[in-house]
């Protein structure tokens, strides 16, 4: 599936297809979560979708996607990274999950959010780990929320290229994450300067 094919999700199912275009997420829908959560910002900014229901439907759909991920790793533990680990390239963002676990705690949940792929590997090890549901959904959910208001907002700003930014920020993680704000600073000033200029044409006439 496509961004295009998204569309035409979101277009026939509405809300329900930005949920679970994310929820599904977890067992690595070939549309990356950034790409869906900008395209949800997106149709808002042209009226398709309203922006809470749009929002929460959004929200819901990447905490409990990833939620699975650590109900699947607390009680099936080894066995599930262990067939992970069989899968091409998975190894290496398990590893990568391990490490940041064992150098920042709790707050590697919040960490893993701004890393492609190890965003969905790391509630397997954090589950994998015992970690308390409660600690879970403390430094998942909100650093979820945080996630998903940046990326939508951004969508909203930028309409019909959330897409190629999207991918973009998928690819290259934090090392990109700047581009969303860029953009959506640069969209900001353009609308500004046009209103500005607007005005001052309309007091001259």
């Amino acid at each position: 599936m496509n961004a295009d094919t998204l569309l035409s999700f979101i277009q026939h199912f509405g809300y329900a297809a930005l949920f679970f275009a994310l929820w599904l997420g977890i067992v690595g829908m070939p549309v990356p979560d950034e790409v869906v959560v900008m395209t949800g910002g997106a149709v808002t900014a042209n009226g398709f979708l309203h922006v809470l229901p749009a929002f929460a439907l959004t929200y819901l759909g990447v905490v409990s996607g990833l939620s699975l991920g650590y109900a699947l790793g607390r009680f099936f533990g080894n066995a599930v990274i262990d067939r992970l680990r069989r899968k091409k390239n998975m190894k290496k963002y398990i590893d990568v999950s391990e490490r940041l676990v064992r150098k920042y705690g709790r707050f590697a949940l919040c960490i893993s959010y701004f890393f492609p792929v190890v965003r969905h590997v790391m509630p397997y090890v954090v589950g994998l780990h015992q970690m308390k549901f409660r600690q879970y959904a403390l430094f998942s959910f909100t650093t979820g929320l945080v996630w998903t208001a940046i990326f939508f907002t951004v969508g909203r700003l930028v309409g019909d290229h959330a897409q190629t930014i999207g991918e973009l920020a998928y690819r290259y993680g934090l090392r990109l994450v700047w581009i969303p704000f860029a953009a959506g600073a640069a969209v900001l000033a353009i609308r500004y300067m046009f209103k500005q200029h607007k005005s001052k044409g309309e007091r001259s006439s």
